[in-house]
């Protein structure tokens, strides 16, 4: 499938399920209204707060990158920096805007950012980077307009963290149809067309090492537990339904530090500048680990 019609497709999606302004106008005015202590938010805030150590300075710049709904830039905002969405289509962040939600936006595609070099402090893609056709164009796109650093939050690549799932890989490499009954999600389709571009810690060290930037960090975590009707689900402490979800995630966090099995998600920090003690410190106090990328000896 060309680019351009994977991007088409996405594009018309949201209109498809929300046709028209007042539908749109209502999905808002709903979350407005919803309790925050549910279950949906709980998961969203799981993703949001790895975000907090860049955050504390206030009065940064911030572009997001596929952020539908303005939620991403609503979460930036609401810690004192500044935040412009985008999205392929603004149908949903016009209304936004409208809603009070953002204060700014425009529509971007990902791959051909219109904005000028290092014109961002930082650069947030959350939970689109896999929908991306080519999404290591878009990479360098974020790379090129952010200053300090890119975000990207992603479904992580199990193989790199899974030695038994790589030796059958390695054994049953020639005999593709076993190893794809084996492995049932080694290449995975969305409904509107395009590839799920899971990410690894690893393709980032490379890809920073090429460019010569100085820093990532890697934080994984667990919110992979939404379905139809969490918004509804209290997180209350005698809510049984909660308390079933918290006790999975809990038990996967565990497998996760005993390196029994990868993280659902991974949260990397490309640095093009390396961050002050400060948010260093900020960002281990978080959780993340810090790869310091070595210079290249054969250049000056």
């Amino acid at each position: 499938m060309h680019p351009n019609e994977s991007y088409n497709r996405h594009n018309n999606w949201y209109n498809q399920h929300f046709p028209s302004k007042s539908a749109k106008t209502e999905l808002y005015k709903k979350v407005k209204a919803t309790d925050k202590n549910n279950v949906a938010q709980w998961l969203q805030q799981l993703f949001f707060s790895c975000l907090d150590p860049l955050l504390a300075g206030k009065n940064r710049s911030w572009l997001t990158v596929g952020d539908a709904y303005g939620f991403d830039a609503q979460y930036i905002l609401n810690s004192g920096n500044e935040a412009l969405a985008t999205d392929l289509n603004t149908d949903f962040l016009n209304v936004a805007l409208k809603e009070g939600i953002i204060n700014a936006c425009a529509a971007e595609n990902a791959e051909n950012l219109s904005r000028e070099d290092s014109s961002f402090d930082f650069v947030l893609c959350k939970e689109s980077y896999h929908h991306f056709p080519r999404p290591y164009a878009a990479m360098y796109e974020m790379i090129r307009v952010a200053k300090t650093a890119v975000v990207v939050m992603e479904p992580q690549d199990p193989i790199t963290k899974m030695p038994l799932l790589l030796m059958l890989n390695n054994l049953f490499i020639h005999n593709g149809e076993f190893l794809n009954k084996l492995w049932k999600n080694r290449f995975s389709f969305e409904p509107v067309g395009n590839f799920v571009y899971k990410v690894s810690e690893r393709e980032f060290e490379k890809l920073a090492a090429g460019l010569g930037l100085p820093m990532v960090g890697f934080k994984k975590i667990n919110p992979n537990y939404w379905f139809k009707g969490a918004e509804s689900i209290s997180t209350g402490q005698h809510n049984r339904q909660f308390m079933m979800i918290k006790m999975k995630k809990i038990f996967f966090d565990i497998m996760v530090k005993l390196r029994a099995m990868p993280a659902q998600v991974l949260t990397t920090i490309i640095f093009k500048q390396l961050p002050d003690d400060d948010m260093i410190a900020l960002l281990k106090k978080s959780g993340y680990r810090l790869v310091y990328i070595p210079k290249n000896p054969y250049l000056n």
